[in-house]
């Protein structure tokens, strides 16, 4: 992963973004991160994960108590399937 300054950043703007092409850009002040750039394809596949880990622990959570549900027969009608 790049790290860059503002100031390095501000010097260079266009090399920082050509840089997200291969990895994040981590963006620093004073020594501490404050900002990554990232491409637009790795922001989605970020995306993406994260809609899946939510997911994944709504379905843990609904699981965790079986007794909360929907008849399937409200449901189907719900859908427009009965």
């Amino acid at each position: 992963m790049t790290t860059l300054s503002i100031s390095e950043l501000r010097a260079d703007i266009a090399s920082a973004v050509k840089s997200t092409k291969k990895s994040p850009v981590e963006i620093c002040k004073h020594g501490e991160p404050v900002a990554f750039l990232v491409s637009p394809s790795m922001y989605e596949r970020m995306l993406d994960a994260m809609e899946e880990l939510e997911d994944i622990a709504d379905f843990d959570t609904a699981m965790a108590n079986p007794t909360e549900g929907i008849p399937w027969e409200k449901v189907r009608k719900d859908l427009g399937l009965a």
